[in-house]
Order: C-alpha cells, then structure tokens, then sequence
C-alpha cells in the first residue's frame, strides 16, 4: 500500500514501524510540520502492561524505550503544610522528545520517509495515497474540515492547565494542593529522566483569572508559579513552551470524540480520533495501541480489503477506549469540584484522590465516601485472611489425619 500519515507524532510514527516491519513493500510517508528535534512537551506516562504489548510488537524500539525510562511506585500528595505517601502500582515516564526520537530513528531504519516542515492544512497538500492516516493531534485541520463525515464533537473542560518542566527531579508522582487568597491551585509532577520533570499547573477559572494569571505575561506567570510551589520546586525555575509565540500557554481541556473514524480514504488515530483528560496519563498508550490495532486490522485483510479493516478497528478501538474515556471523564469532573474535598485530612483528600476514577464518589457526601472505602477494604482483607488460614488450616489437619 502506499500510505501517507499526517503529524509525526506517536501514533503516526509507530504505526508506520509495524506496517514497514510487516511488509517491506509498503510505501509510507510521515509528514510533519515540526522541524526534527523541535518537539514541545517534556515527559509523558504509560505503565507495564504497555511496555510489555511494545515489546511483542516491535522489540527494537521496545527496548530503546524502556532503556530511556524513568520509573516510580509511589504516589505523594502536599496539603497544608502535610506529606502523605501511599506506594501503588509502577508507574514510567520517557521524555517525550526521546521517545519521538526512538520511534522516528526506528521508522527511518525501516525505510519510512518523513518529510519534516511539512504542514498540511488541506487536502490538496496531500500525496497521492492509498489510505491516508490522520495524527495531527486534537487540533486536526483535516479532520475539522471533514467534521460532519467523522461526526466531530468538541467539549472544553471548566480548570484552566498549563504544561511546564522543571529541573527538579521528582522520584515519584507527586500532587501539591495550595490555597491561595483566590481560591486554589495544584499541580502534578512527575520526573521523566536525570535531569526534569513534567509539571502541570491546573486551577480554576475564578482562581486563574484572580492570580491575574490572564494578564500577566510568561516571565511574570512563572515567576508567580515559581512563588506559590517554591517549598515543591526547592529553587528549581519553571520552564514554559518555546514554540508558543504570542499564544498563551494556558489552555482548557479538548474532549474529542467522532461518530466515525473513518471517511474515504482517511483514517483517525491518537488524538485526531480520540482525547482522554491528562489526569490519567492514558494519551499516549491509548495513541500507540490504536497504532497497534489499525497495523494488525489491515495486516488481516491483505491489505486487500481496506474498508473492511479500518471497520474493525475503528470497531475495535472505540470499544476498548470506553473505560479510559470514562475514567477521565470522572477524573477531570474530581478536580473540577475540588472544593469539595479540601476540607477533608490530608490522608483523606489522598484516598480519594485515588478513587476520582469512581462513578459513585460525585454522588456520595465525600467523608460517607471514605468511611464506606475503609470499611469494605477491611473486609476483604479479612476475607484474605480467612481465605489464608483456612487453607493453611486444611492442609495441616489433612496432614494429622494421613496414615
């Protein structure tokens, strides 16, 4: 088949890897209207589930990826003047500039062309293609102008957010919730390599405009950040976007979803076709196993029967997504009625941090929340220990009772 991707981001990048490694007679071009190495963003999330399936997908830049990952298994929260700590589950974070740089120099070994500078606005910009695949991002041009065929829907989240690095180093996921005579702000930072992190600063409407955050310019807003989270930062400065230019770098979140994933020869992925809130962490894996579905899809058809592939994985990956979209939803919804439990003790607010994903929690007084949270993770650690001693209990009397 002869391929043309839009946007050479995750989705774009690894899908072109699978095809090329399947079959080398494909021709792929990936067309990106950023300059090589002129990426903005700092770290982005996945978990061990998705190094495993990039490993049974293409072990070369599996391997690149996870050499270039950072990892953490705890979670830590600052709330008025307290530290608490709960360890979880391993999560890892890449830079995501290494990791365009990992999938970009593994589709070029391959054979896949990419065509930096180029920014494709319109179809007539496009090359002759068989299929074409979109993953210019939540912002897709093309997408927008096919907006009716895709059944586009576009919703804004209520929080102001914006996306910064830092030098600081942090070791595990950490939040910080600070209130200030406006109301309040919070961040998440996480460390993605030996030398920064990621840290988002998200907060209200009423909260960003009473900083004066709306009015301030980039150096004055940083600074400003800089003074609220300095006991967090520890004389780490704030870093914001280079490629912003006079457009400001706080944003309201972008929920994207379309009907159809699909129309003529084109084809959604990643955010193009899909955005979860950047709460979860779940953007980027969602992107690349889209990726992974679409190369298998139309592997399984020979490439012979095109619409039949992108059916099913369109079919496939909108199914699959539905808990991460709900997840996100709720996640988003947590933070955008804050207010609600910040009352609550430091180990308290934490624990339901850790519960924003539940569908009950919006409905529940929060304290009702937590105290029915405990009671049920006490009985099934009671449950557990039964379980334990009574096998440990069986075994040794039908040891007794041997001849």
């Amino acid at each position: 088949m002869k391929i043309a991707c839009v946007g050479g981001g995750p989705a774009t990048l690894y899908l072109s890897i699978l095809l090329k490694a399947r079959d080398p007679r494909h021709e792929i071009t990936v067309l990106e209207r950023r300059l090589p190495g002129s990426t903005y963003g700092w770290g982005v999330t996945c978990w061990p589930d998705l190094l495993e399936e990039l490993n049974q997908h293409d072990p070369a830049s599996a391997r690149a990826i996870a050499a270039s990952s950072v990892s953490w298994s705890s979670g830590v929260a600052h709330l008025r003047g307290a530290m608490v700590t709960h360890q979880g589950d391993v999560g890892h974070a890449i830079g995501r500039h290494e990791l365009l740089g990992i999938l970009t120099d593994r589709a070029q070994s391959l054979g896949v062309q990419i065509e930096f500078g180029s920014h494709i606005v319109s179809a007539t910009q496009l090359p002759e293609a068989d299929l074409v695949v979109l993953g210019d991002g939540v912002h897709s041009q093309l997408r927008d102008h096919h907006a009716k065929a895709f059944g586009t829907r576009k919703s804004q989240g209520a929080n102001k957010y914006i996306w910064l690095g830092t030098a600081r180093v942090f070791t595990s996921f950490t939040f910080a919730f600070i209130q200030t005579e406006h109301g309040w702000i919070w961040c998440y930072a996480y460390g993605y390599g030996p030398h920064g992190s990621t840290f988002i600063v998200e907060c209200s409407a009423e909260t960003w405009a009473g900083l004066a955050l709306d009015r301030l310019d980039e150096e004055q807003a940083l600074g400003l950040m800089e003074e609220i989270f300095s006991d967090l930062l520890a004389g780490s400065p704030l870093v914001g976007r280079t490629d912003a230019g006079d457009r400001s770098q706080w944003q309201t979140f972008t929920t994207v979803t379309n009907t159809s994933w699909t129309h003529e020869n084109l084809v959604l992925i990643g955010d193009a076709a899909h955005t979860t809130h950047y709460s979860i962490g779940a953007g980027t894996s969602l992107a690349l196993r889209d990726a992974m579905s679409l190369a298998r899809t139309l592997h399984e058809a020979e490439y012979a029967d095109t619409p039949t592939a992108l059916s099913n994985y369109t079919r496939e990956r909108k199914k699959a997504i539905l808990t991460s979209q709900s997840a996100a939803r709720h996640s988003a919804h947590w933070y955008e009625n804050l207010t609600r439990y910040t009352n609550m003790t430091p180990h308290q607010m934490f624990s339901l941090l850790g519960q924003r994903h539940s569908p009950l929690l919006p409905h529940l007084p929060p304290r009702l929340y937590f105290q029915l949270d405990q009671a049920l993770g006490r009985l099934e650690a009671m449950r557990w220990l039964k379980q334990r001693v009574g096998s440990k209990l069986a075994a040794a009397l039908q040891s007794a009772h041997r001849p």
